[in-house]
C-alpha cells in the first residue's frame, strides 16, 4: 500500500529496485523527479542494499566562513541571462540570481525557489510549489507572478532562448507564420500550445500543463540560461541588479573581471560561506593560467587545457582528480547546402576516427565520441558497437548527394583551449581522403559566438547535451579540467557558488579538478 501523497508510479520503481531490474543512480533519479524527497530516496536505497548511502552534501561537512575566491575564467557578456550560450555566463549570474531547482553532482534534482514539485499521474500536469520565505535584494516578496514571467519569456521565440527547443515537446505548438523561407517552404514560429500552459494558481503556486507527458521538467527548470529575474529589469542583468541569491555583483568588465560581493542579510537557501568572489579573465594564453595558478595570483581555473597537464601537475600546492562525464566537443554543421543533405552529413561523420582524434587531440584522456547524445555517465546509456570509419562509404555517399568530386566548406573554431583546434586540424586531416576539403576559420573566442549563423560548420564544446539531430564528430575528453588551489579562500559561498567552483549547471561534463 503506497502512501497517499505517493506518486502512482513510484511503488512500480521501488519493485524494479528490489528486483533489480533497474540500478542505484536510475532509482535515486526517477524517484526525485517524481516528488520524493532525496533523503527518503537514499534511505530507501540504503535499506533495499543493506548499507547506508550518504548524499554529497551530507558527504562535505560544515563549511567554513569568510574569505575571497579568485578564479581564472572568461569574463563574458551577462546582461542577458535567458540567451546565455556559455556556462561561463551563468557561472556570475547564479551567485546572484537563482533557479527553480537545482541538480546535483549526483544527478539529482532538488528544490531551489520552488519548494516541492507534484507531478499528475499522467506525467502531464506538474504543480510547483514556491518558497515563502525568498524575498528580492529590495525587500519585495518572490511570487508566483515571477516564475510565469520569466518562464513565459523563455518560452517566447522573440527571445532566443536555448529553452524553448528544451522545453518545446511539452508546453509548445508550432504555428505558420504565413511567411516563406528562401526554397519557398512555409516558415513555422512557437507559441504555448495552450493560454494556460503556464499557469498561477495562487501567489505561491505555479501549474505547468503541458500537451505531453515529461518526467524531466525539474531537470529543465535548471537549464543554465533560466535563472529568474526582476521583471522589472526586463530581462537584463548588471551591476547591482536585483536578485534573490547570496551575491551581489558589484564590478563588471568583459573580458577582464567580475566581482560578487556577499550580501549582509542572510540568504534563504544559507550561507553565503565567502566574503567575495572574483572572476579574471586572463585570456586565451595556456600560459599565463598556469603562472597565475602556481604564483597563487589566482585560487583555481574554471577550466584547464590538456596543454597545460604536465604544467599543472608540477605545482606543489595542488593536487589533481579525474572523472568521466558527459562533456562532449561536437562539430555543428548549419542547415545550408551541402549540410542541408543528410548523405553529406553522414559522409563527414564515416570519414572520421573518433579515437583518432582523441588520441591527438586530448592524449587519449577520456573516450571516443559515438555519434550519439548519451553518455557512459548517464543511466540510459547502453553499449553499442564502437563506430568505424569507412572513407570508401563517406564517398559513395557524397557522390549520391550530387557531389562526386568532394565539397569544400569551412569550419569555424577558437584558438583556445587548444585541444578544439588539434581535434579540428585532425578532423580536416582525415576528411581529404574522402574529398572532403575543409577551410578552418579561427576566431578569438569573443568573437567566436558572434560569428554569422549562416556559417558552414562550427565546432563546440557544448557544456551540455546537445538536443539536435546532428551528427557528433570527434571525441568525449576526459579532461575538461578545474584547476583549484583554495589556500586562501575561506570554503564555498553556497549552493550556488558551489556549483561555478565545480564548473556545474545542468551539465555532465568530464572534469578532472586539480586542488591543493
Amino acid at each position: 500500500m503506497r502512501a497517499t501523497d505517493e506518486h502512482p508510479l513510484l511503488p512500480t520503481l521501488k519493485r524494479q529496485l528490489v528486483e533489480r531490474q533497474i540500478e542505484r543512480r536510475e532509482f535515486l533519479r526517477y524517484a526525485t523527479l517524481l516528488g520524493m524527497a532525496a533523503p527518503a530516496a537514499y534511505a530507501f536505497v540504503g535499506k533495499v542494499a543493506g548499507e547506508r548511502l550518504i548524499a554529497p552534501a551530507e558527504a562535505q561537512g560544515a563549511l567554513p566562513r569568510g574569505g575571497t575566491l579568485r578564479l581564472a575564467m572568461r569574463c563574458q557578456d551577462i546582461k542577458s541571462p535567458h540567451t546565455y550560450s556559455w556556462v561561463e555566463s551563468s557561472n556570475s549570474a547564479r551567485q546572484v540570481l537563482d533557479y527553480l531547482t537545482v541538480t546535483g553532482v549526483d544527478n539529482i534534482t532538488r528544490p531551489s525557489l520552488v519548494e516541492k514539485w507534484e507531478p499528475s499521474p499522467d506525467l502531464k500536469t506538474w504543480t510547483l510549489r514556491l518558497r515563502r520565505n525568498v524575498k528580492w535584494h529590495n525587500g519585495r516578496q518572490f511570487t508566483a507572478d515571477d516564475v510565469v514571467w520569466n518562464l513565459k519569456r523563455v518560452l517566447d521565440p522573440k527571445t532566443g532562448s536555448s529553452v524553448l527547443g528544451l522545453m518545446k515537446g511539452f508546453l509548445l505548438e508550432d504555428v505558420e507564420t504565413g511567411e516563406k523561407d528562401d526554397k519557398g517552404n512555409p516558415k513555422k514560429s512557437s507559441r504555448l500550445w495552450d493560454a494556460n500552459a503556464v499557469q498561477k494558481v495562487d501567489d505561491f503556486t505555479v501549474r505547468l500543463n503541458g500537451k505531453s507527458a515529461q518526467l524531466a521538467v525539474p531537470e529543465q527548470l535548471f537549464h543554465y540560461p533560466l535563472l529568474i529575474l526582476d521583471p522589472a529589469e526586463n530581462g537584463e542583468f548588471k551591476v547591482g541588479s536585483n536578485g534573490t541569491g547570496a551575491f551581489t555583483l558589484t564590478a563588471n568588465e568583459v573580458g577582464r573581471k567580475q566581482v560578487l560581493k556577499a550580501r549582509k542579510e542572510g540568504y534563504w537557501g544559507g550561507g553565503p560561506y565567502l566574503d567575495q568572489i572574483e572572476f579574471i579573465d586572463l585570456g586565451d594564453d595556456p600560459a599565463a593560467a598556469v603562472s597565475a595558478l602556481a604564483s597563487k595570483q589566482v585560487d583555481g581555473l574554471y577550466g584547464a587545457d590538456i596543454v597545460q597537464l604536465e604544467a599543472l601537475q608540477k605545482i606543489p600546492h595542488v593536487q589533481m582528480y579525474q572523472v568521466a562525464t558527459a562533456y562532449t566537443a561536437t562539430a555543428r554543421m548549419q542547415p545550408v547546402k551541402p549540410f542541408d543533405d543528410k548523405r553529406v552529413r553522414q559522409a563527414m561523420r564515416y570519414a572520421i576516427d573518433s579515437n583518432a582524434v582523441l588520441q591527438i587531440a586530448h592524449r587519449g584522456l577520456g573516450q571516443p565520441g559515438e555519434h550519439h547524445h548519451v553518455s557512459s555517465v548517464h543511466p540510459e546509456y547502453a553499449k553499442l558497437p564502437p563506430p568505424q570509419r569507412d572513407v570508401a562509404r563517406a564517398k559513395k555517399l557524397l557522390a549520391e548527394a550530387g557531389y562526386p568530386n568532394g565539397i569544400d566548406v569551412e569550419i569555424i573554431c577558437r584558438p583556445q583551449p587548444a585541444w578544439e583546434l588539434l581535434a579540428v586540424q585532425t578532423m580536416v586531416e582525415q576528411w581529404k581522403e574522402a574529398g572532403i576539403r575543409v577551410k578552418i576559420n579561427v576566431m578569438p573566442s569573443t568573437q567566436y559566438w558572434e560569428s554569422s549563423t549562416a556559417c558552414s560548420a562550427r565546432r563546440r564544446a557544448p557544456s551540455t547535451s546537445p538536443r539536435d539531430a546532428r551528427p557528433w564528430l570527434g571525441s568525449r575528453p576526459s579532461c575538461r579540467m578545474t584547476a583549484r588551489s583554495c589556500s586562501r579562500c575561506g570554503g564555498r559561498s553556497s549552493p550556488s557558488t558551489t556549483s561555478a567552483c565545480k564548473a556545474s549547471g545542468p551539465t555532465r561534463r568530464s572534469t578532472s579538478s586539480v586542488t591543493s
